[in-house]
């Protein structure tokens, strides 16, 4: 969310920057929330002018009741100042409601209009414009053909689509035998490589208040991502930054405790909305996975710097798993409305002869520490801190990579070196099938 004075002194940047992000519609929102912030500010000053001329009138008619005792004159005059000061109150009265209309007014579209995204950003209506940077690791294509990820799983007796249909529906499953080893390996190697970074290992609540649903993301991805606890001011999060950058609400951050680098686990809920093609069937798209993320707290001037670290480590991590990936810059029309710039780490899929989407970093300014009200506390007084996260591993896509990326021509799945600890010492997965 960005600043109303902001917004005020710069309509034509904020104009301009809704127009790189093919949102036309949102256009007339900007003098639609600068006139209501110009009425707001004259009632708080006209609110504030009454206080004071009240407050003058309450203490003459003191005067003037002390001075009618001598003086009966003076009692007329000091009850016509208090019908004065009476009607002075319910001037008053409507215009403390008028204020708090127009606040939440102001809010509601601050809320809708996008961050100001970086200038490095391409510009570019929707994914399909988004920009390859570089790759890591040289993409294979084996000499074998590889089958789609479930039937690999099939092949260890690793998954079962149909018992999870059976007892939740479509979008789950469960994991078994080695292939539920392999990705609690995965999360513990994930846990552990963003520890010895430097970052503290923690495990959220899984659940949050609307108002902290509201401080994180926008009203278009709560929609489509945010399930609802019924009868209850609870939401199931769709990502552990959820609640890590929730954990900052209403706080003043000591500037010394800058940057707060935080990893952590979580169970992820998603509505998935919509149909999607059969590479995003088995565990692709799905309503329950797990994940460890990054998330990182800094002064403002830290942002970039820490967005391009972390991006890095999740290419480090990737390769150490023998995965080739590539960075995707995010173009304007594919950034979510907090977001001042975002980029993806995708993974080669060797049987999809392509690269999809494995983890997602993004700067999102202070937008975030605005809606969640978090300052910092420091020499040159009271700010806000920009926040970062970006995904460490999420095992059900991180899976299909290793698995792909890993599997041998005898249907065996070959346990890179920094994996194994986490795997009882194992160097190959032999199927059962």
């Amino acid at each position: 969310m960005l600043d109303i004075k902001f917004v005020r002194e710069n309509p034509d940047a904020v104009k301009e920057n809704i127009k790189k992000k093919f949102q036309e519609a949102k256009l007339p929102l900007v003098d639609q929330v600068i006139e209501l912030d110009a009425e707001n500010r004259k009632t708080i000053q006209e609110a504030q002018d009454l206080r004071t001329a009240r407050n003058a009138k309450s203490k003459q008619v003191g005067v003037l009741m002390g001075q009618s005792k001598k003086d009966p004159s003076k009692l007329a005059e000091a009850e016509a100042l208090k019908a004065e000061v009476k009607a002075d109150a319910d001037r008053l009265a409507y215009l403390e409601g008028r204020e708090t209309e127009l606040a939440e007014q102001i809010r509601h579209i601050m809320l809708q209009i996008p961050n100001i995204i970086d200038p490095s950003v391409p510009i570019g209506p929707n994914d399909s414009c988004n920009v390859e940077v570089q790759r890591f690791g040289e993409p294979v294509t084996p000499d074998f053909e590889i089958p789609y990820h479930t039937q690999i799983m099939e092949s260890f007796d690793g998954i079962d689509m149909d018992a999870a249909g059976r007892v939740s529906g479509n979008g789950f499953y469960y994991l078994m035998g080695d292939i539920a080893r392999l990705h609690e390996a995965v999360l513990a190697y994930a846990r552990d490589f963003m520890i010895n970074k430097g970052f503290t290992f923690c495990v959220p609540p899984f659940m949050i208040h609307g108002n902290v649903v509201e401080g994180v993301m926008s009203q278009t991805e709560m929609d489509a991502m945010m399930y609802k606890i019924e009868g209850e001011d609870l939401y199931l999060i769709g990502t552990s930054e959820h609640s890590m950058i929730g954990k900052f609400i209403d706080q003043i951050i000591p500037e010394e405790k800058l940057p707060q680098t935080l990893t952590s686990y979580s169970p992820c809920f998603r509505k998935e909305k919509g149909a999607h093609g059969i590479e995003e069937r088995g565990v692709y798209r799905i309503h329950q996975f797990e994940k460890q993320e990054m998330v990182v707290v800094c002064k403002p001037e830290d942002s970039m710097h820490w967005y391009e670290q972390m991006w890095r480590y999740s290419v480090e991590l990737f390769r150490s798993l023998d995965i080739p990936v590539r960075q995707l810059e995010c173009c304007s029309g594919d950034l979510a409305d907090l977001k001042v710039k975002s980029c993806d780490i995708e993974a080669w899929s060797p049987r999809q002869q392509k690269y999809f989407e494995v983890c997602s970093c993004s700067n999102l300014g202070d937008a975030q520490a605005r809606r969640l009200k978090m300052r910092v506390k420091g020499e040159r007084g009271t700010y806000l801190p920009h926040t970062l996260n970006n995904t460490v591993v999420a095992p059900p896509r991180m899976l299909i990579a290793f698995l792909e990326n890993n599997l041998q021509a005898d249907g065996s799945v070959k346990i890179p070196e920094v994996l194994r600890p986490y795997m009882g010492g194992k160097e190959v997965l032999t199927p059962k099938a």
